[in-house]
């Protein structure tokens, strides 16, 4: 599933090409929506929490799509070649100059603007939002008590944003074990500030690094880099898998309880 700030990159793409312009083609291609028809109607904005996208359209109505794990919005000019096949788009949205185009999107609906809240208050403050409120992430974050912080980073009722790459790169900066409880986790609040660092950092570089070196294969401390030597110490990266994947130094990140054994 992409980070919030890849999907926060992706709206800054799609707001830059749609907004403040009328949609002269609207194609809706799930079931419930088929007969929908948003033409003549002007895209207000593009808006992000967490990992959704919201886009707002004149006369009240939020368009509401999630990528979850496969799911990509590309833009075109009229007449180019899409990049992905036809059968896998679920929404086509034009105006004058561009063509927008949702594939593989495991949410698309439709609801009244004024019915956000329904879909997106259940979420955490986001960090790259401007409501952003790092006292609330802490709240919440601090509430999760016994929950391994590793858990805790992909709660997205805590904090809205972070996906398992900031997990693994978060706990690694803070010499964390991942399972450590969160009440046991020594600074939160600078946990917090880190967490809201790194994804201010690449909200405009569409990958998440977070060693400060931009080549590929330099980008990032230990996601992806099971059984290399860690960069800082040289000891083999860990990987284990409980239904998400979890990268770590062992060397690094000392064990403060049994279950990273």
């Amino acid at each position: 599933m992409p980070e919030g700030d890849t999907v926060f990159l992706a709206a800054t793409r799609l707001r830059a090409a749609l907004a403040g312009r009328v949609l002269t083609r609207t194609d809706f291609r799930v079931p419930r929506l088929a007969t929908v028809d948003l033409s003549g109607r002007a895209l207000r904005e593009v808006d992000t929490h967490g990992k959704h996208l919201l886009f707002r359209v004149d006369g009240g109505v939020t368009l509401h799509t999630h990528f979850k794990m496969e799911g990509a919005w590309h833009l075109y000019r009229h007449g180019e070649r899409w990049r992905g096949p036809a059968f896998e788009a679920r929404v086509v949205l034009e105006n004058a100059a561009w063509v927008a185009v949702g594939f593989r999107l495991a949410k698309v609906e439709l609801l009244p603007t004024a019915e956000e809240r329904a879909i997106v208050g259940h979420l955490g403050p986001d960090p790259l939002r401007a409501d952003w409120d790092a006292a609330e992430a802490l709240r919440r974050l601090r509430g999760a008590g016994a929950v391994p912080i590793s858990e805790a980073l992909l709660d997205q009722t805590l904090i809205a944003g972070p996906g398992n790459v900031y997990k693994c790169e978060i706990c690694f900066l803070r010499g964390l074990d991942p399972w450590t409880p969160v009440d046991a986790v020594p600074d939160l609040p600078k946990l917090v500030d880190l967490t809201s660092r790194l994804m201010n950092a690449n909200r405009e570089t569409g990958c998440q690094i977070t060693t400060g070196d931009r080549r590929p294969g330099h980008q990032r401390w230990v996601y992806g880099r099971a059984g290399l030597p860690c960069r800082r110490c040289g000891a083999p990266i860990r990987k284990r898998d409980d239904g998400r994947v979890t990268y770590w130094c062992p060397a690094c990140q000392p064990a403060r309880t049994t279950g990273s054994s």
